[in-house]
């Protein structure tokens, strides 16, 4: 059995660079030619492990480098011993809950693996399935893929894991939170017994941790932050504000030229497409992005936004799970989650790298509760913005069936206008926080 105290939670910030961790030439130039010289904490860990065939418990937030954490040493163990047979079979495979998110590993894949020779695809749903059994026709060595359409191909006889040498779950968290776990038991009865498995989560609550002791043999434990910590260079910012002014307020806030794109969370995919519309009636350019869209429509809003032809995406929690943007600085909780540990993944969307990160939270009076949860589990204190146009003043609306369910988090002071500082916390501001 797995005990979560076991982690090592050290950052062994010892000076390593990535030619120090023993990567051959081919992948080493590759990851130079991509810019990366200094592996992160995660890396500096995982991929001696790896690359000395063990099985891993990786516990490792989004924006760590978790990717190529476990990219790296699949291409240079593959590497070693390349199939040249006409039909490559299928050696590793990577697990993912979302489309977005498969497609950035098998980016990450092509990027370090462009002077290996080996071959990888990747496939999803919602998409026609011609195209990607053409690719797996044409034989490769990775294959990148979410449960359903992998399932799914697997059942016409398109795909065997029988040779599957390297198996990776990542988000295992988000897998369970998404209702994947029989899919994924499926996957696995298909999986050779022989073989190494990594398993990455940003969480490890006890169904994570039985969930790996079914998968990993005798695992080595890296873990490179406290469980559910927020990335603390990101600066965190709570608006109190009334439900029925948040649109008010968000358009308000994006009068600030200094925000050159935002991602915007919503708790609904109907909630996505009414903030989208309200922003694209103040000449915001905006798009929003959910599971009812069609994934082409995903990418075109995820490529618009990333080259900043659309100043603000908007996004349900799922379809924006492996939305990875260079420089993407704000990130704004419309709705704050129910569940704490989301408003950890929905901020570490900003601040990657040691980029600079700012979240900010529209809190009505029903969402207090959630609040507090998140900041039960960060242990921070977020500031209040409370000199803004639309101070909340309903502190006891009528309960709804929608404000059920666990709780959230945490207020940091943020003044886009850089005017005024808004008051202490806890100081004698009438505005804050009068309903405990």
């Amino acid at each position: 059995m797995i005990n979560i105290a076991e982690f090592n939670n050290s950052s062994q910030e010892t000076e390593i660079n990535f030619k120090s961790l023993n990567i051959i030439e081919p992948i080493l130039k590759a990851v130079e030619e991509e810019g990366y010289t200094t592996p992160t904490p995660i890396q500096k860990q995982a991929i001696p492990i790896v690359l000395k065939g063990k099985d891993v418990l990786g516990c490792a937030q989004t924006g760590t480098g978790k990717t190529a954490a476990f990219a790296i040493p699949i291409l240079q163990l593959l590497s070693k011993d390349k199939s040249f047979t006409k039909k490559r079979k299928i050696r590793s495979l990577i697990v993912t809950p979302t489309r977005e998110l498969a497609i950035q590993i098998e980016e990450s894949f092509k990027a370090y693996g462009r002077h290996t020779g080996l071959k990888y695809t990747v496939i999803f749903g919602g998409v026609g399935q011609h195209p990607q059994i053409t690719a797996l026709r044409s034989g490769i060595d990775i294959l990148v893929a979410t449960p359903g359409r992998l399932l799914d191909l697997m059942s016409q006889g398109h795909i065997s894991l029988r040779d599957i040498e390297l198996f990776v779950l990542d988000e295992a968290d988000r897998m369970l939170d998404m209702g994947f776990i029989h899919d994924i038991k499926k996957i696995l009865a298909a999986l050779p017994k022989q073989r190494q498995s990594l398993f990455f989560s940003a969480t490890m609550p006890p169904e994570i941790i039985k969930l790996s002791n079914t998968i990993l043999n005798n695992p080595s434990m890296v873990s490179v932050t406290p469980v559910s910590s927020t990335v603390d260079i990101i600066k965190q910012y709570i608006y109190f504000v009334d439900k029925g002014n948040k649109n008010a307020l968000l358009v308000n806030v994006l009068k600030d030229t200094n925000i050159k794109t935002a991602l915007v969370f919503t708790r609904t995919k109907h909630g996505a497409d009414k903030v989208a519309k309200v922003l694209l009636q103040n000449n915001i350019k905006a798009e929003a992005i959910h599971g009812n869209k069609a994934q082409s429509v995903r990418q075109r809003a995820l490529s618009n936004f990333k080259a900043q032809t659309t100043r603000v995406l908007v996004a349900t929690d799922i379809a924006a799970r492996g939305i990875d943007v260079d420089d993407l600085e704000y990130v704004i909780n419309f709705e704050i989650s129910n569940i704490a540990e989301t408003y950890v993944h929905r901020i570490g969307r900003t601040g990657r790298a040691g980029a600079k990160g700012t979240a900010l939270s529209f809190c009505d009076a029903e969402e207090k509760s959630y609040l507090r949860d998140i900041e039960k589990l960060t242990s921070k204190k977020i500031d209040i913005i409370d000199n803004h146009p639309f101070p909340l003043k309903d502190h006891n609306p009528v309960k709804t069936a929608t404000s059920q369910g666990r709780r959230c988090s945490n207020p940091s002071r943020f003044n886009p206008s850089g005017k005024s500082s808004p008051k202490k916390r806890f100081g004698n501001s009438k505005t804050a926080w009068q309903a405990k």
